[in-house]
């Protein structure tokens, strides 16, 4: 399985920056100031009352070069640039990809971005050790991803050591076990994400089909294979409080446009 692949490849990656950069020394790093320079993401992804037609989805926007079902999305990807963009367009928050091998991500894109922007910003990542939660608040990030599918139960623990570190979390599930787990574990921020990591195919079903279990008072988002208004409207007639947009955005000719298109839809 693609997944596999994934985090057996990370497991090796993880290894190997520990020795270029202890872990004793990544944690004094991390933790003078566990809140310094934080932004909310949680009230970011809140559901905003505007007018009497509705209430709209909060976006977070995605900065994604590549994806190993898809290959390399766009070429000339400036993660500032693009980040601009999306704030300009009216997202919410911004994602950014850091895994290296599969996605062409980088670590350095978190700092960058949060310097560009004032929106919080979500470390997205496949997290499978603790080094990585002190490693994304050194770089900046206001929220990490952390996938059931992934950490299992231990995503409790993970999620208790993220919030220590003044990090919010996207707790995220792809069926009915993963999201029992993600309650239990505490999350306040779930994502249901509508891409099997299994295969990588795409049914926005899955997100009607999970959001019942879910909380009145936890967050709820919607993840991969979010393209048009009609998309958007059929969210959020389930309930979702926001939404994660990658491709569609890194493909649009014109980025600010296309935000803006999704967040006028009532």
């Amino acid at each position: 399985m693609i997944l596999d692949e994934i985090v057996a490849y990370k497991r090796l990656e993880i290894e190997e920056e520990k020795k270029r950069f202890p872990f004793e020394k990544l944690i004094k790093a991390a933790t003078p100031s566990p809140s310094c320079n934080a932004r909310n993401f949680k009230r970011a992804l809140k559901p905003r009352y505007g007018d009497a037609e509705g209430t709209s989805i909060s976006i977070i926007a995605e900065i994604k070069k590549a994806s190993p079902s898809k290959g390399v999305i766009r070429q000339d990807v400036d993660p500032v640039t693009l980040a601009r963009l999306y704030q300009a367009g009216g997202a919410d928050a911004v994602s950014v990809l850091t895994e290296r091998k599969f996605f062409l991500g980088e670590d350095k894109f978190v700092t960058e971005v949060k310097n560009a922007i004032s929106l919080p910003v979500l470390r997205k990542d496949f997290i499978v050790d603790k080094y990585q939660l002190y490693q994304s608040k050194v770089i900046g990030a206001d929220a990490v991803l952390l996938i059931v599918a992934v950490l299992g139960r231990d995503v409790r623990e993970y999620y208790e050591l993220a919030r220590s570190l003044g990090l919010d979390c996207l707790v995220e599930v792809h069926d009915e076990q993963e999201v029992d787990i993600a309650v239990e574990s505490g999350a306040d921020i779930i994502g249901i994400n509508n891409r099997d990591l299994r295969d990588f195919t795409v049914n926005l079903k899955n997100t009607e089909k999970l959001i019942k279990k879910i909380p009145d008072d936890v967050v709820k988002v919607s993840e991969s294979g979010i393209k048009t208004s009609d998309d958007i409207r059929y969210l959020r007639s389930m309930g979702v409080d926001g939404v994660l947009i990658g491709e569609t955005f890194m493909r649009s000719a014109d980025v600010i446009s296309a935000i803006k298109e999704l967040k006028m839809v009532r």
